[in-house]
């Protein structure tokens, strides 16, 4: 049985066949944002890409290393083509730049950029950052429309902002909502973060486009969403603050990498129980526990036991938000701290220096690491809960190291069973193996074993 209402049975009866928004209300034009949307949207491109990735053969086997090991079963990666969709945005129509997110264009040999006019451009990679999950792009024609920025550290709670992307491949979209929250971290998405939230629709294949306030101006590049599987919207999605990825897009042009400098502290989340122990009236903060000798934080007088609760009038609750301050800072800037040292608040301003990283040719340690440069790092990559290790920065391509299997970005966890973070630690293990040796390698989220004799 189905219920019907008087009153709404008449308001229904009343309305023409045809119903339709008014264009005014008493003379006065309804609100829309098309004005608007037709200065932003040719500003906003869809990206395709094609490009290799390097993808490991699971063999069907045991993966007990130890069998692994006793059978010399080979670690086998495969070189798959990959493709992608995703959003750029065109922040210098002059010389053809396009901001987007790096994980759009990673792996890409190919990059086709289509304008919402129809055109397409091939376009080259200026450079790219995959700590932020920054990249620039360039291509090259007249006639393009870019966007204007906006300054993201005015944004507020509740602000209004527009979405513009290429969800899942279906053509430029908009969608709207408001500000959620400003200054998110935490969500493992990238290294550093410092995410703008919003309920505005993100989907796939938004990641890399604009973020934008009812003036048009760009306020974030919208990255990723929040989900199961990060399949589709749920009202909870996250762009980068334009300050932020401005900052990046300068240097990936001047230099084609983030120049980062380091702080050379180390340490640890404050908590409501070593808060009482230190005698802090806080809950959170940064405990410092080691000091690198000579390190900025050293030559700035930061003592062991200081607890930094500030920095640049910016809260620090954690370890996290002392990796994110510091990463975002550019050589030569420097930080004012306030800390906490013996129950006295003290304020030390620290002056953000290079990282000078201690290399090495992988032919030194191994004939089978020959092509491959190794260095110690310390500090820059705090989330992956390693503050000190050997990490494989470069692989020639056709070398022994390229051959056996080292990749960029592997970390060099242990050589037989034993833990290696030094230099000196892997020499003197060396020189009590021999040549002969097993390297537990940390790539990403896993770990594989590499046998080198």
């Amino acid at each position: 049985m189905k219920v019907v209402f008087p009153g709404l049975l008449l308001l229904l009866l009343s309305m023409p066949l045809q119903a339709a928004l008014p264009v005014a209300v008493d003379g006065i034009k309804v609100p829309s944002l098309a004005p608007m949307l037709e200065r932003t949207t040719p500003a906003v491109v869809n990206i395709a890409t094609r490009g290799k990735a390097r993808r490991r053969v699971e063999l069907p086997l045991p993966r007990d290393p130890l069998f692994r090991r006793f059978f010399e079963v080979p670690n086998i990666e495969r070189v798959q083509e990959t493709a992608s969709l995703g959003s750029g945005v065109i922040v210098d129509a002059d010389n053809g730049l396009i901001l987007t997110n790096y994980h759009v264009i990673k792996d890409a040999y190919e990059i086709n950029v289509t304008l919402t006019d129809g055109r397409e451009l091939r376009a080259e990679i200026i450079g790219r950052d995959p700590d932020t999950d920054i990249a620039v792009i360039q291509v090259v024609d007249e006639n393009l429309t870019q966007v204007p920025m906006a300054d993201s550290s005015e944004l507020r709670v509740g602000d209004f902002v527009v979405a513009i992307g290429n969800p899942f491949g279906l053509g430029q979209t908009v969608t709207s909502g408001i500000v959620s929250a400003l200054g998110r971290s935490g969500l493992g998405v990238e290294s550093i973060e410092d995410f703008i939230q919003t309920d505005a629709s993100i989907n796939l294949g938004n990641s890399g486009g604009a973020l934008v306030n009812l003036r048009g101006e760009l306020v974030g590049i919208n990255t990723a969403i929040y989900g199961a599987g990060n399949t589709g919207n749920i009202g909870i999605g996250f762009a980068i603050p334009i300050n932020m990825a401005r900052d990046i897009m300068v240097q990936l042009i001047d230099y084609g990498e983030v120049k980062r400098g380091r702080l050379g502290a180390q340490g640890q989340d404050l908590t409501a129980q070593l808060a009482q122990a230190f005698g802090i009236n806080r809950s959170n903060g940064f405990i410092v526990t080691q000091i690198e000798s000579g390190s900025p934080a050293d030559k700035a007088g930061i003592k062991v036991g200081d607890v930094i609760v500030a920095a640049n009038d910016k809260a620090i609750r954690s370890a996290r938000d002392m990796h994110n301050l510091v990463g975002l800072q550019r050589l030569g800037q420097t930080i004012e701290l306030v800390l906490f040292r013996n129950g006295d608040e003290v304020a030390l301003p620290v002056l953000i220096q290079p990282i000078e990283i201690n290399k090495l040719g992988g032919g030194v340690i191994h004939p089978k690491l020959a092509g491959a440069t190794i260095g110690e790092m310390r500090e820059q990559h705090l989330q992956r809960g390693r503050v000190d290790y050997l990490e494989v920065m470069k692989v020639e391509r056709g070398s022994n190291a390229d051959a056996s299997g080292f990749r960029v970005g592997d970390i060099i966890f242990s050589i037989n069973k034993q833990l290696t973070r030094t230099f000196d630690e892997v020499f003197a293990l060396v020189e009590t193996n021999g040549k002969g040796m097993i390297m537990n390698i940390q790539r990403g989220n896993r770990e594989l074993y590499i046998l080198l004799k």
